[in-house]
């Protein structure tokens, strides 16, 4: 049988990596007055990793009362299951990675179903992805998964003037909507992966010297 890693995984939201991350998820949820903003994943670098996989918006069965309530690629539905194999193939480890949203709360339209983000979404949510920036100062690679990742993190890097420049990778959102172009889409990430991993594997290689 398998593990269930949830019960674990909240005993650790304050752990020494994810500790300031997860404080200003306190705070966003007390300032919107919301709980559809999940956690960051203690099992990912929190503010020492170097990549950051950025996606759109929380699916709502994750903030959902039986939800995960984490930003996590262990999240038991198709999108993470096929990022979390797409990561491991390409030899990152969770350690060198945080996943997290562009807007970084559930969105539902007025009855109560899933939607994508608009651009008053990607306006709001940059505020909040800067704020993550200011904390992952080890980060130097985005990955931005889908268009509305791309726009929301160029968003919040141009708004003011950067304390540090990132690479950034675009890639397709790895989720069934992309069906039309299922195998274009995969490649994309996984090409996009496989370089990370080779940039990663080639820094080592520049520190062992």
């Amino acid at each position: 049988m398998t593990r269930d890693p949830l019960p674990d995984k909240l005993k650790r939201i304050d752990d020494p990596a994810v500790a300031p991350l997860n404080s200003l998820v306190r705070g966003w949820r007390a300032a919107h007055e919301t709980t559809s903003i999940p956690w960051f994943d203690p099992d990912d670098g929190g503010v020492h990793a170097r990549l950051l996989i950025l996606m759109e918006s929380p699916a709502t069965r994750t903030v959902a009362s039986a939800g995960s309530g984490f930003c996590s690629m262990d999240n038991a539905d198709g999108t993470n299951r096929l990022l979390a194999s797409l990561v491991a193939k390409a030899g990152i480890s969770r350690a060198q990675c945080i996943k997290w949203n562009t807007v970084p709360w559930a969105l539902t339209d007025e009855d109560g179903r899933p939607r994508a983000a608009r651009r008053a979404d990607i306006n709001a949510g940059a505020e909040h992805v800067r704020e993550v920036l200011t904390l992952t100062t080890e980060l130097d690679i985005v990955l931005t998964l889908g268009n509305a990742a791309l726009a929301g993190f160029m968003l919040a890097v141009t708004a003011e003037t950067p304390a540090q420049l990132y690479r950034v990778l675009a890639a397709p959102h790895p989720s069934q909507r992309n069906a039309g172009s299922r195998s274009t889409s995969l490649r994309r990430i996984e090409n996009a992966l496989s370089a990370i991993s080779m940039e990663f594997r080639s820094a080592r290689s520049r520190r062992s010297y």
